[in-house]
């Protein structure tokens, strides 16, 4: 009998040792969970039903000069789902009333209010089935997204991004440049990239077991910040029209290229730059010339021809060498003690020329006879000073050549001679209009610009060009060298040209060989007219290129489309007509 008690005993303090061994266990357990562990728990817990998103900063708007957006950012939707979450549901599905909702039938309803493609839907759920993300669409815009949101489909979730696009389109796609998948890729988009993107923020919210958002539970972690506006000089109205107008003179001379500008003289702000062919950055891939992507105007160089002797001429005068009416003897060709031969572009007897009949007829002889009484320091300097051999200093554009070309010519003897008429220099389109900006504003030149600076989100103004003006030549220079080219229009090589009906005009013809490498000089040429009106109170400054024209390979050829945006200009900006007549100086003697 004790003994049978002595085992009862026993087994009842073996079960009571492992009843509080397991609660000891428990209680660890317990204890582990709620307090060692419950930080890490808890946050892994929060990992599984918080779904981050990322807040798109939106990326700042290009304007003109009147606020009109030449770029702007617009929301899109991207649809995205949980491929662990797809299955069947009871749901509307857009209609009236509650029914169930199978997969393929989510999918087909989905595809139909988006544009997009069930069976891309469907692969990209089965790539992953027990992930919690995959995309679904790209893209929609806000009309495609609401439709989309109106199926009730629980298992699908929006991300909200900002999109480019380009309202102007071809019109301005020059200029601003354009987006792609890795970002800035030209233009002012690139040059102002710092400036215009916005950055990025993010927020959480919580997903339950079913995958539905729950209401409330949206958490900002970091506030996005939108980019700066970028404010231009361009009046897109006035850039349509050189465009249309560009575009329109190219093709009939069958050019591969043009550009064209026009520059308010007073400011130095361009408020046209056209180009052609040009890009459309809402269909970049649809432009297959990689030329197009940026501005011709801005970055490609070549050799201006007759246009620089306006600057010859001014600087003659300044350094008192010369005047409109000083006489020279000019025949056809020259030639020199190293073997070097010029000519004129048309054979002429000897003739008897004055400063201002040798711009009129666009004489390469007489040019270099009057404009070797400079030095070659001297005239490089007067070039180096009306904006050549150096980059625009007020124009941050990518693609634009460095054009470092040092403080001293580093010419042999013929292109000292050549540089006189345009032949063995490079500038851009930019360029000379610099030049014609500097001779209609009394000699002082005020670097040409597009951009008046970038407004950032906190109402800020950075990136402002420096756009001071320097003296180049003297006034008298300007003004006289600027009556000088009126002949070239009532008289001379654009004689031809159909006047502008009570307006003085003052410009200059430029027709320049096209260099072939070591072939030397072709047959293909680059013709161009630069000029200013009215020209006894120049306000504005057009200038048009044409590069190698099949059609007509003169000057000439180029005159129609300069008439016509300079009037464009004078008309659209108002300016008063002439009231004196057109001031002339003896062009023979």
């Amino acid at each position: 009998m004790t003994k049978t008690i002595r085992n009862r005993r026993l087994r009842y303090s073996v079960v009571m040792i492992a009843v509080i061994a397991l609660v000891a266990v428990f209680v660890i357990r317990l204890v582990d969970i709620q307090v060692v562990q419950a930080a890490s728990l808890n946050e892994l817990s929060k990992e599984k039903r918080s779904i981050p998103v990322t807040i798109y900063g939106t990326r700042g708007s290009i304007v003109d000069r009147n606020g009109t957006e030449l770029a702007d950012s617009v929301n899109r939707y991207n649809i995205t789902t949980a491929p662990r979450l797809v299955k069947e549901f009871e749901g509307k599905l857009g209609g009236t009333r509650v029914k169930d909702v199978t997969v393929d039938q989510a999918l087909t309803a989905l595809a139909k209010a988006s544009g997009g493609d069930v069976a891309t839907m469907k692969k990209s759920i089965a790539a992953n089935p027990k992930s919690d993300f995959a995309y679904l669409v790209k893209g929609l815009d806000v009309k495609h997204y609401e439709a989309v949101a109106a199926l009730g489909i629980p298992w699908i979730y929006k991300e909200q991004q900002a999109s480019r696009v380009y309202p102007t389109g071809a019109t301005t796609g020059n200029i601003t440049g354009f987006m792609g998948t890795d970002g800035a890729q030209a233009g002012l988009e690139y040059a102002y990239d710092k400036c215009l993107a916005g950055s990025n923020g993010s927020e959480t919210y919580e997903r339950g077991s079913d995958g539905v958002q729950l209401p409330g539970s949206t958490v900002t972690t970091k506030e996005a910040k939108d980019g700066g506006t970028l404010e231009t000089t361009i009046d897109s109205d006035l850039q349509y029209m050189a465009q249309q107008t560009l575009a329109s003179a190219a093709k009939d001379l069958q050019a591969e290229s043009a550009t064209a500008t026009v520059t308010s003289v007073k400011t130095g702000e361009l408020l046209a730059v056209a180009d052609y062919p040009t890009v459309d950055p809402n269909d970049v891939d649809a432009t297959t010339d990689k030329g197009a992507f940026g501005s011709r105007a801005l970055t490609a160089t070549y050799e201006p021809g007759s246009t620089i002797k306006a600057a010859i001429a001014a600087a003659l005068i300044d350094q008192g060498k010369s005047s409109p009416t000083d006489q020279a003897v000019v025949p056809y060709s020259r030639s020199f003690p190293w073997g070097g031969t010029i000519h004129d572009s048309e054979f002429h007897d000897t003739e008897n020329l004055t400063l201002t009949g040798i711009l009129r007829d666009s004489s390469n002889v007489g040019i270099t006879e009057l404009g070797s009484r400079l030095t070659a320091q001297q005239r490089y300097d007067y070039m180096q000073k009306f904006g050549l051999f150096e980059p625009e200093s007020a124009i941050d554009y990518p693609g634009q050549p460095s054009m470092d070309y040092g403080s001293s010519p580093n010419w042999d003897q013929q292109t000292n001679i050549n540089s006189m008429f345009g032949q063995g220099i490079s500038t851009t389109a930019i360029q000379i209009a610099s030049i014609y900006q500097t001779l209609a504003n009394d000699g002082v030149r005020i670097p040409l610009h597009f951009v008046k600076g970038c407004e950032t989100a906190d109402g800020k103004t950075i990136d402002a060009p420096d756009v001071q003006g320097t003296r180049v030549v003297s006034a008298s220079a300007a003004t006289q060298v600027t009556d000088m080219l009126q002949s070239v229009v009532t008289g001379g090589t654009l004689v031809g040209m159909k006047p502008i009906s009570g307006y003085n005009i003052a410009a200059k013809t430029g027709t320049a060989e096209v260099a072939e490498g070591s072939k030397g000089y072709g047959s293909q040429r680059i013709t161009s007219v630069a000029g200013m009106a009215p020209a006894e109170d120049p306000q504005y400054v057009v200038t048009v290129t044409f590069t190698k024209p099949q059609a007509n390979k003169w000057s000439s050829g180029a005159a129609p489309a300069f008439r016509t945006l300079m009037s464009q200009v004078l008309e659209k900006y108002r300016v008063a007509p002439s009231t004196t007549q057109a001031k002339t100086y003896p062009s023979t003697w």
